[in-house]
């Protein structure tokens, strides 16, 4: 998509939740399939408006998009069982977008659509995980469907009929009256709850709730170059549902470094050389990520003097590329010298030149 999403329901990035249902709105009357049958540039267009208003009608998906230009900052897949979502979830959802689609349908999808709670959980990385990326062991305390009864709440999983309201649906039909006029939407069915079968009598194991709370280890595959603050979203490991499982979300906190700060894929270092150092040049070792590395130290080299160590730095979560290592020089004096050294210094600064040194020389002109 070329244009941002806010470009896509012309309203500004300033823009509140209402000012953003009202473009959508108006934008989504316009331009659904129904309302134009054939039309495929209005089709596409339909698509588009629905796709930004799904992230921007959503406060973590908004501030994802703000913050890295997509709802999904770290934009992968594969891991874990089930899969990786990424970072923070994606698709269509909201009651707003189904009034709309019911407006023209006639129908809808339920209001519970039998799908798991989505479980959230904080995990703590090493510097070091974080970099290079880690396997963990994540334990889940999570609802899920009862073994005894295979889910279904009755005894032996055989002891229930089909639900005579729904005809084992689960869901029912209603007539609504809103502001596009009366729509036909969908619900759970009230009777069986939305299960479609009614219990003859009930699993002696979950009381007839077909569902048990559950301890359970889930291997999770964390990329190299996650971050603090971002979300790690694991697909179906949340709690079951009737039809679906949740989510499990992962918010990650990465521990500091004794040596290195992190700023996205970027590593800031201060190193200090001896003043010796700083006017002779030298090659000193540094720490790197994966082992030492060499810094080349020219002649006069002065405080604060920034150098750059390209592609050393933390993998980018989206392409195969690294940030930079940048190493800032400190030169430090000694506190005590021998006196052999102290004549040699004295012979130095008597062989010395004023205009030698920039800022001395600035100084007393100014004076």
């Amino acid at each position: 998509m070329d244009k941002s999403y806010y470009e896509v329901l012309g309203v500004p990035k300033t823009a509140n939740n209402d000012e953003i249902k009202a473009a959508y709105r108006g934008l989504a009357k316009k331009y659904h399939p129904d309302v134009n049958p054939g039309d495929k540039t209005a089709e596409a267009k339909f698509k588009e408006i629905a796709e930004a208003y799904s992230v921007l009608s959503d406060a973590n998906k908004r501030t994802n998009y703000d913050k890295f230009g997509s709802a999904e900052p770290g934009g992968f897949s594969g891991g874990g069982n089930g899969g990786f979502g990424g970072f923070s979830g994606g698709g269509f959802s909201g009651t707003f977008f189904d009034d709309i689609m019911n407006m023209f349908t006639g129908g809808g999808r339920a209001q519970d659509d039998g799908r798991g709670v989505d479980l959230t959980q904080n995990v703590t990385l090493t510097f070091e995980e974080a970099a290079f990326g880690v396997t963990r062991e994540i334990n889940v305390t999570r609802t899920e469907k009862c073994k005894a009864c295979s889910g279904t709440g009755a005894k032996n999983g055989t002891e229930y009929t089909v639900c005579y309201s729904c005809n084992g649906t689960g869901k029912v039909q209603f007539t609504q009256d809103s502001i596009f006029g009366r729509t036909v939407n969908v619900r759970p069915c009230v009777k069986c709850n939305g299960a479609g079968k009614l219990i003859k009598e009930k699993c002696g194991v979950c009381s007839g709730k077909g569902m048990e709370r559950k301890h359970t280890s889930i291997r999770v595959e964390f990329p190299a170059g996650v971050d603090s603050g971002q979300t790690l979203t694991v697909s179906g490991e949340g709690d079951q549902g009737l039809r679906a499982s949740g989510d499990l979300l992962l918010n990650i906190n990465v521990m500091s470094h004794k040596l290195f700060k992190r700023k996205g894929t970027d590593l800031y270092l201060d190193v200090p050389i001896t003043f010796t150092q700083a006017i002779l040049g030298d090659k000193v070792r540094i720490p790197g990520l994966k082992g030492g590395l060499e810094l080349a130290i020219p002649e006069f080299t002065q405080t604060g003097s920034v150098f750059r160590l390209k592609g050393q730095g933390i993998k980018h979560l989206r392409r195969d590329a690294n940030g930079d290592i940048l190493v800032t020089v400190t030169v430090e004096m000694p506190r005590k010298i021998s006196g052999g050294q102290r004549d040699c210094l004295k012979q130095f600064n008597a062989a010395a030149d004023e205009n030698q040194y920039d800022k001395v020389r600035e100084f007393k002109k100014k004076l």
